[in-house]
């Protein structure tokens, strides 16, 4: 999932179902050829339930929606591809508190049916609540990995300095 969710996340003008499924169009396709357009509403619909998308109904243009909701049709979006490691490049950036919460609830019940998460963030208060471990770059470099419970902020801007 991108960092920049309106540049280069979303497709403004366009609706909730188109950018709940333009990762996997190719699998609406039918034996044909044509697309499913019965599939295509059921899984545009599961986006908006399971990610809990507050929304009048899949038509709406995904541009009228508040940051945390296309953040979170995005996170739908790739979760249609059934991947078994999800990368989220600031997943909560530009969100308001409630749909933050709403975020980090999702990743906690996808870990805990043991899907990878892996989480760019620099907000280092939200990495030190929400993961297991951190690697930490600098200048490019790792740095060093950190269990989670056993690190401080002080010992993560340590190790981020190392190579500067």
């Amino acid at each position: 999932m991108t960092e920049e969710r309106r540049s280069t996340g979303i497709y403004a003008y366009l609706d909730v179902g188109f950018n709940s499924l333009i990762s996997n169009i190719r699998n609406y396709k039918n034996k044909i050829g044509l697309l499913d357009n019965a599939r295509m509403k059921s899984d545009t619909q599961w986006v908006i339930d399971a990610m809990r998308v507050k929304t009048p109904g899949h038509h709406t243009n995904i541009g009228s929606l508040s940051g945390g909701n296309q953040q979170k049709v995005i996170i739908g979006r790739w979760l249609l591809t059934q991947p078994e490691i999800l990368m989220l490049d600031e997943p909560t950036r530009g969100i308001d508190v409630g749909a933050k919460f709403e975020i980090y609830q999702l990743m906690t019940e996808l870990a805990k049916k043991g899907k990878g998460i892996i989480i760019v963030s620099s907000e280092m208060p939200e990495l030190l609540g929400i993961t297991d471990r951190i690697l930490v770059m600098s200048n490019g470099q790792v740095a060093g990995i950190v269990n989670t419970k056993q690190t401080s902020q002080n010992e993560i801007l340590r190790l981020a300095s190392l190579h500067l």
